[in-house]
């Protein structure tokens, strides 16, 4: 592949890959199976990296999760990073047996609320640092901490991802942990490509992991993620970048061959004006497939959602689909209709308001309802 002319970064080992720096771009991927099938989730990891996947991601959200990983990490010599959720203290457990620890600022303050989110990151960052493990700070434009979010406007949704990444790097800097990248992800590409271009403005140094969160389904979803990596790759920033696609476990390695073949493009020259793709003004959201959906129909159903909804592809409304409870209640706010899935129910909302939990089979005609209400008020 050529070379795209890039931003100088710091340099950042993970594993056996090094990203900053002037390193090639690294392409992830993360599991969609339960952590705790181990073969399922090897065969998976195995898949990832033999499609080119640099770093896989696993999900660990309990002790029986940490313990599996162990086992996983015997199985494979792929690069793993782990993906901790809000019990951060996870992370002595899982940081033996992969090269990456991912936290999210956000959620450091639903277990031991009463602690400084201080003295977690300083936690964090000594056990990164005994296990020989680099470190992402992962903020999400729906998970960012209650605290950042009451400062601002809610229609500035950038401002407190920024004020947080900021803090986070500043402290880890403090504390000598310098092994660090960072991600700052929104749904809508534009919204990426500002917050990224503000934060590396203000710290050109640290390197960054590009992504769009919830694209949703191909080709969409390959689509509004190539709009942002356009445009930042394009003005040299990236080190390392995820396509999160929603699609079935057996189709994952899509998500390495999409962000191989846009690297190629941007390398070549292959780039199009945002007009040139052609996106309806419908916008549906949806999370990529990972190992935190309780139920796999989610899958299905944000397919059917996409199907039943092309009848209002020249109105502008956004539909969200969300597979967990981890990310579904809070990323779901923003959209004009969220969808996000539990067991054996869909939790509906309108906006930040809960209208009820349907079953799977019921919750298509009801969320055509609501939309043609939405439509009918718009008109």
């Amino acid at each position: 592949m050529p070379d795209i002319q890039r931003n100088p970064t710091r340099s950042v080992a993970i594993g056996s890959v090094t990203i900053g720096g002037g390193a090639p771009i690294a392409v992830q991927s993360m599991t969609a199976t339960h952590t705790q099938d181990i073969d399922a989730t090897v065969a998976q990891v195995n898949a990832l990296a033999d499609a080119g996947a640099d770093v896989v991601r696993i999900a660990v959200d309990s002790q029986k999760d940490a313990a599996a990983l162990a086992e996983i990490r015997s199985q494979t010599t792929a690069n793993l990073s782990v993906d901790l959720q809000e019990n951060y203290r996870l992370a002595e457990l899982v940081a033996p047996h992969v090269d990456k620890v991912r936290y999210n600022p956000g959620h450091l303050y639903h277990h031991e609320r009463d602690k400084p989110w201080q003295e977690k990151v300083e936690y964090l960052a000594g056990v990164a640092a005994d296990n020989d493990c680099a470190m992402r700070v992962g903020v999400n434009c729906g998970s960012v901490d209650p605290a950042k979010k009451e400062r601002y406007d809610a229609a500035d949704s950038i401002s407190p991802m920024l004020e947080s990444a900021w803090e986070h790097c500043e402290l880890l800097d403090e504390l000598g942990f310098t092994r660090y990248c960072v991600s700052l992800k929104d749904s809508d590409p534009q919204k990426v490509i500002e917050v990224n271009t503000r934060f590396a403005e203000r710290r050109p140094d640290v390197p960054l992991h590009l992504g769009v969160t919830e694209a949703g389904m191909p080709p969409d979803g390959v689509i509004k993620t190539r709009i942002a990596f356009e445009q930042l790759i394009g003005r040299g920033l990236g080190d390392t970048l995820r396509v999160s696609l929603t699609v079935p476990n057996d189709r994952k390695p899509e998500e390495i061959a999409a962000g191989r073949e846009i690297l190629a493009d941007i390398a070549a020259g292959r780039v199009r004006s945002v007009v040139d793709y052609g996106l309806s003004t419908l916008n549906i959201i949806s999370c990529p497939s990972c190992s935190r959906v309780e139920n796999e129909a989610f899958v299905d159903l944000a397919a059917k959602v996409k199907e039943m909804t092309q009848y209002a592809k020249d109105h502008a409304v956004t539909i969200a689909v969300m597979g967990c409870r981890v990310n579904g209640p809070g990323e779901t706010d923003d959209a004009d209709l969220g969808l996000w899935c539990g067991p054996k129910s869909v939790n509906l909302k309108k906006g930040e308001e809960t209208l009820g939990q349907y079953g799977y089979e019921e919750i298509l005609p009801r969320l055509k309802s609501e939309l043609d209400l939405i439509i009918a008020a718009k008109s």
